[in-house]
């Protein structure tokens, strides 16, 4: 009788150094992206982690790598955000909940705002939490909609597009004026209430031609 193949071993535990050096490049990388941007010098985070570039490449062989280890738990939020959305009484309020939510996330964090743009190709497992979280958004989308608060014609694909808006706004006025994407944001939500809609003659991006643009990006 065939016997099933043995597990694989564990991984062997980091030496003590080893772990501290790991510990120290990642508390070097999340300060940095979240200062500067997914963009910020490898060699920086070495230089502020006081190791060299080889250690901080045998820990993390790419950028990914750091992205995969920082950005779950900072993602972690954005579900509670989600969570909270979709719990509320008045779907338009989960809604606006939803939305400010999220950008209140993004302006707080360089990184993360330009993960949730996808400036950059996502690591692994960010990409699997933005598609969850994208699926979620449907739903606050969907529950707003059929509340009759939310304009019919808002598609998912709008959020998405919202969100390489906002983010632009975010990043550009992170600095200097920290709340400046709320003003713009406000204006944008009295648009979205079905009292204040209009019809536009532009459809909303395809499900092809949204991933057409990611991958320009």
């Amino acid at each position: 009788m065939h016997q099933p193949d043995p597990p694989p071993p564990a991984p062997r535990p980091l030496r003590a150094d080893a772990a501290r050096n790991r510990a120290k490049l990642l508390a070097a990388a999340t300060e940095l992206f979240g200062s500067r941007g997914l963009d910020a010098p490898l060699e920086e985070i070495a230089r502020r982690a006081g190791v060299s570039i080889g250690t901080l490449y045998n820990h993390f062989p790419n950028r990914e790598a750091f992205w995969d280890a920082i950005f779950p738990e900072r993602l972690a939020a954005l579900d509670r955000v989600v969570e909270s959305a979709l719990a509320a009484p008045d779907p338009w309020d989960g809604f606006v909940g939803y939305i400010e939510g999220l950008f209140a996330l993004q302006a707080e964090d360089h990184g993360l705002n330009d993960a949730l743009a996808q400036r950059f190709p996502a690591a692994g497992e960010v990409e699997r939490a933005c598609h969850r979280g994208f699926r979620r958004a449907e739903q606050i989308i969907e529950r707003a909609r059929d509340s009759g608060q939310l304009r019919p014609d808002f598609e998912p694909e709008d959020l998405v597009t919202l969100i390489w808006a906002m983010s632009q706004v975010i990043r550009e006025s992170m600095t200097t004026a920290p709340d400046a994407w709320r003003r713009c944001l406000a204006f944008f939500l009295d648009g979205l209430r079905t009292g204040a809609a209009h019809p536009i003659a532009v459809p909303p991006l395809t499900p092809g031609q949204l991933s057409e643009v990611m991958r320009a990006r």
